[in-house]
């Protein structure tokens, strides 16, 4: 490095150390990101490279220091749940992250936005940013410091409690941002910004409280290029939306997932059609659905949206697509002509009528009606297919007059190439032979 060099010591008793603190380190926990960088990623801890990577050479300091003069740092940086309060020095975060791409910072104890600028603000050519679970909500997030994150593409903000206001700061500096994670964080409301922001194509902002489709609509109004939006653990009642104004709204909504809204009527899922590009829906755990099997649930709700490749995570084949409509025509055929769905008289164009499936009964046969011959005597009789052979020969000692230790049987398949079959092993099912009606049992005496 050309610079003066940075030092980095990874000694914990090291008075050293202290170049690591941050201006309001009187917090005795607290600890800033270049302190826990170097204790993480030293030769000790962190001893080869892994990954995409690159060694960080640190010049030996004159005073003889216990210094270490390599870091192993990859370019996807890892440091959650480390008690990170603030920045340190950003010279050296500047020196040893000149070639990160990717930062976890989650859960930490971030609170100042000025703090993280500093760290990302060193770190040219981040793309990813996870601050989960940073109490950042406590300070205001200010144009200049989102500035500094003006070439992030993938942002977290799960569970940060991050308001409107701040998002729209974000969105404000942030031109080329793809991906927004905003799950965990409370919303009961959408805040609309007056700045569309057309970069953006994947949108999390799961297990919020946005029940009102007048909150949801906001989102197509800010994000118009949006490809993706996960919506799951929402309880959003209903999409009240005309359908020419969802076409507009989510122009390019490629994949929706509604798990565990609270959707409760087949208009709502007919109204997914309006999307001009969907592709994949998620639609588990929602009321509407609670009453159906789960046969019923997948075929109907394939059947309705025809564009749909994509269902709960399977593709939708052609084959599984035309069983399911053939489904649907045969699920409403019975039902008064007032309540079928407009979806059925399509069908019917496709397929016309279909007459309901033949019920057949593929359970085994519990009994058969068998020809029991012995000696010149030929009688009919019905016999359990559950029993042994030594059962058969008990149910039989009536009707021939003998002892079952003197009574040979013969099976005889009137299908079956081959002669009787003797049934000589006591202990043998019936329903082993494939004994079916019309067949025939030969019985003879041991002492004929």
């Amino acid at each position: 490095m050309s610079a003066a060099p940075f030092h980095c010591c990874c000694d914990h008793e090291s008075p050293a150390l202290n170049s690591y603190s941050c201006t309001k380190m009187d917090q005795p926990s607290g600890r800033s990101f270049m302190q826990v960088l170097c204790e993480k990623y030293s030769p000790e801890n962190f001893p080869y490279r892994r990954g995409p990577g690159m060694g960080v050479h640190v010049p030996a300091t004159p005073q003889g220091s216990p210094m270490k003069d390599r870091l192993n740092l990859p370019s996807v940086l890892v440091l959650n749940s480390c008690g990170i309060t603030c920045a340190g020095d950003e010279r050296e975060i500047a020196a040893f992250c000149a070639h990160v791409s990717e930062l976890d910072l989650s859960d930490n104890k971030l609170e100042d936005w000025h703090e993280v600028s500093k760290i990302v603000s060193n770190v040219p050519q981040l793309e990813f940013l996870n601050l989960s679970s940073n109490p950042l909500n406590l300070s205001v997030l200010e144009r200049t410091c989102a500035g500094s994150f003006s070439g992030v593409r993938k942002l977290v903000l799960n569970n940060s409690k991050a308001s409107w206001e701040t998002v729209h700061t974000i969105l404000q500096e942030l031109p080329d941002l793809e991906e927004l994670f905003l799950c965990l964080n409370d919303y009961e409301t959408v805040s609309c910004s007056s700045i569309c922001c057309h970069s953006l194509k994947l949108l999390h902002i799961t297990d919020n409280n946005l029940q009102d489709w007048t909150e949801i609509r906001k989102l197509g109004v800010m994000f118009p290029s949006l490809d993706t939006l996960v919506l799951a653990n929402n309880h959003l009642n209903a999409i009240e939306e005309p359908d020419d104004s969802l076409a507009r709204l989510f122009p390019n909504l490629r994949s929706i997932s509604l798990h565990k809204s609270g959707l409760q009527s087949w208009e709502d899922i007919d109204k997914l059609n309006s999307f001009p590009k969907l592709e994949e829906v998620r639609l588990l755990g929602i009321p509407l659905l609670q009453p159906y099997t789960t046969e019923e649930r997948r075929k109907l709700v394939i059947a309705r949206l025809p564009s749909v490749s994509k269902l709960n995570g399977s593709v939708v084949t052609d084959g599984e697509r035309e069983d399911s409509e053939r489904f649907f025509i045969r699920y409403y055929v019975d039902v008064p002509k007032e309540e079928v769905p407009f979806r059925y008289h399509e069908l019917i164009t496709k397929y016309g009528r279909l007459e309901p499936l033949a019920e057949v009964d593929l359970r085994p046969q519990s009994s058969v009606k068998v020809e029991v011959h012995f000696n010149d005597q030929v009688e009919e009789m019905n016999i359990r297919l559950d029993q042994t052979v030594a059962e058969l020969k008990k149910q039989l000692k009536t009707l021939v007059q003998l002892p079952t230790s003197n009574m040979l049987l013969y099976y005889f398949d009137q299908e079956a190439p081959f002669g009787p079959e003797e049934m000589k092993y006591s202990s043998r099912a019936l329903h082993s032979f494939g004994i079916r009606d019309g067949d025939k049992i030969y019985v003879e005496s041991k002492t004929k």
